[in-house]
Parts: structure tokens; sequence; C-alpha cells
């Protein structure tokens, strides 16, 4: 399916809300009314994802707010569960602004957890990757992929089903609790379409399938992947998004020596969306942090963590990407054969793989 499509079928997805749309404001009065608010609370943005530690700065250098950080490490489930159990809350455990993966757009828009704003970029963002009333709008996308540390692994899988070879005993790991996490759940579901030679509506039972096999061999560490485990080799191999191994490759700077790989087959494009609570103690921090995400610096940030922006063919055209960055890029041939499930289909393996990983694999993710 082509990325227009997928986009496509999220929107005829959603359930129509009767609100009306907030629009970008003048941005002097709203960088005013967010340096009255002060601060911003964010969730689940790890420096070394995307880009974001810089991007952070970015907003901070600019526009002189405090930046309040929660749970780097949380999950998108964990997100809508903070906007959830901080409703009544106008302290520093609300989070004003999510940052999760598509399919939790449209399911909390349709629980009232988010309140609409459209940036002043908002017709350069692709029709079809944003939620028509602004409630929610794709920021960036990758590709499954396999970051390995080179001291420890010296054959790279070439593909999923390597994982399953006894040389990689003891090696391979989650970046997240597939419970929870869309990066662990998509790593699963990935998984599921190279053993089920593509077909999406077999891949999350796959998945969980595969996973049952590389626990019993022997092969899974029941620890979440992150950069430093890698590197210390608690978990050698780890399944994550291109734009975090890269950026992970880029950080370590050969001590050890990493490589990233993108699988043969189930080969998963993912894209994440942005969005603000409906319960933000700082709605204009809120906005003014979108307005930034969206700018053309907010998006470069985001090209520079090995994303790929929403708004990427828009600075393509008007030439406003350096070459140095489009060189640092992986080969277009590697997103070739990526496939961009429907929302339908999200929605449908996220259910299988977060409820039945536990009855299936049996693997307690921390």
């Amino acid at each position: 399916m082509s990325f227009k499509l997928f986009l496509a079928s999220t929107i005829a997805a959603q359930a129509v809300l009767c609100a009306a749309p907030t629009f970008a404001a003048s941005l002097d009065d709203l960088v005013a009314a967010a340096k009255k608010e002060g601060k911003l609370t964010t969730i689940a943005l790890p420096h070394d994802w995307c880009g974001y530690g810089a991007v952070i700065d970015g907003f901070k250098a600019k526009y002189g707010l405090e930046v309040n950080e929660l749970n780097p490490d949380a999950g998108s489930g964990d997100e809508i569960e903070a906007i959830k159990a901080n409703k009544g809350n106008t302290g520093d455990q609300a989070p004003d602004v999510v940052d999760v993966g598509l399919s939790f757009g449209p399911s909390a828009k349709k629980d009232g957890l988010l309140q609409p704003y459209k940036v002043s970029t908002w017709d350069s963002i692709p029709d079809t990757a944003k939620d028509a009333e602004g409630y929610w709008y794709g920021d960036y996308y990758g590709v499954m992929s396999l970051g390995i540390n080179k001291d420890l692994v010296k054959n790279s899988p070439a593909d999923w089903a390597d994982l399953l070879k006894p040389e990689y005993a003891n090696a391979v790991a989650l970046a997240g609790d597939p419970r929870a996490s869309s990066q662990a759940i998509s790593a699963v579901f990935a998984s599921g379409l190279s053993a089920a030679g593509g077909d999406v509506a077999k891949a999350g039972e796959a998945g969980l399938g595969f996973f049952k096999d590389v626990v019993a061999k022997g092969n899974f560490v029941p620890v979440i992947g992150k950069s430093a485990s890698l590197a210390q080799g608690t978990t050698p191999i780890i399944a994550a998004w291109d734009y975090n191994l890269l950026s992970w490759r880029d950080t370590l700077a050969g001590n050890p020596p990493m490589d990233v790989v993108v699988p043969k087959t189930g080969v998963l494009a993912g894209v994440y969306i942005q969005a603000i609570s409906a319960y933000a103690p700082h709605p204009n921090a809120a906005k003014l942090w979108m307005e930034y995400l969206y700018s053309d610096e907010g998006q470069l940030g985001w090209l520079k963590g090995y994303c790929h922006p929403i708004r990427f063919n828009d600075l393509s055209k008007n030439g406003k990407i350096p070459k140095e960055l489009l060189d640092k890029l992986p080969p277009a041939e590697a997103y070739a054969n990526a496939i961009f499930p429907t929302l339908d289909e999200q929605a449908a393996y996220k259910e299988t793989i977060t409820k039945n990983w536990d009855s299936v694999v049996g693997a307690d993710v921390k």
C-alpha cells in the first residue's frame, strides 16, 4: 500500500467529533502567552530519539521557556495513561503534549483526551497525514531495523529469521515493553510480517509465535534495549526504529562499532504523531512547541536525528534540506519495500500483540 493511501485510510477511519478547530494564533501573541505560563511539560522524549535532545535545547534557547521532561523512556500507552491520570492536575506530572504511535491518535481523540490546534504551517502538512480537525498530526516516520554491537556479534543478522540462530544466544532485545510501547509492538509485528510472508492479517499472531521461538531458543533478553545496554553488551542486538539506531551509532562513535541493518523482509514503516492534551496545564506553551516542531527549523531538527519529517517533501521541493543531511540518510532502496499498515490494521495487530504477549511469549520485559 502506498504511503498516501495508508494515511488516507487513517482519516477515513476516524470518529467525527463536533468541535470547532483551533487555528494558529499570531505568533507574537502566542509567544507572549506561553512566556506567561513559563513552562512546557513533555513526556517520553529520550534525547537520542529523533534528535529530540537538540530540538528541546533549540526550543528553550529560542523562547526561554523551561521544559519539564517526564519519564523519557515511557511508551505511547504510558503517555495516554498520563493524560488520563492527571485530568485535574495542573502540576508537574501532567503532560502538555504527547508524541505517540499513529494508532493512539484517533482513539485518544475519540476519548476526549486531546485538544485541536492547527500550526501556521498546516497547509504544508499533507492532508492525508493529519486529523482534519487538528486533533493530531503526523510528525515523522522510519523503518524497523536491527542495531548490532559488532564487538560481540561478528556476523550481523540480515533478516528476522536469522535471530533464531544459536550464535545469537542471549543477544536479542526489544526497545520497549511490547505490552505498552509502540516501538516494541511494531518490532513484533515486523518480525511477523517476515514470518507470514508479508500477510498483514496474519502478522500479529506470527510475530508472537516468532518471539516465542526466540525465547525458546534462549536468544531473547527481557530487558528494554537502549544504547547503553547495547554498548555494555547486555543487549547486543536490538530491534528499534532506524532513526534511533542511527543516532545511537553516532553517539557511540565506534565504541563499540555498531551496525544498523534494515531486514530483507518484514520492512515496516512507522508513523508517529503529535497532539496536545485536552487537560494541558500550559496550553499556550504546548501550541508554541507545536509551532516550533512544524517550522523549518524543527523539521530539520528531526531530520538531523535521522527521522523523515512529515514536511520532508515540502522542504525538499523548496531546497531547504542541506545536502550533508541527505547524504547521512540510509539509501532510498532500504525503504523500497516498506509496508505502511492502515489504521484498522494497526489497531488489530496492536490488540493481538498487547493482549497475548504474556500468554504466548511469557517474557516480562522491563
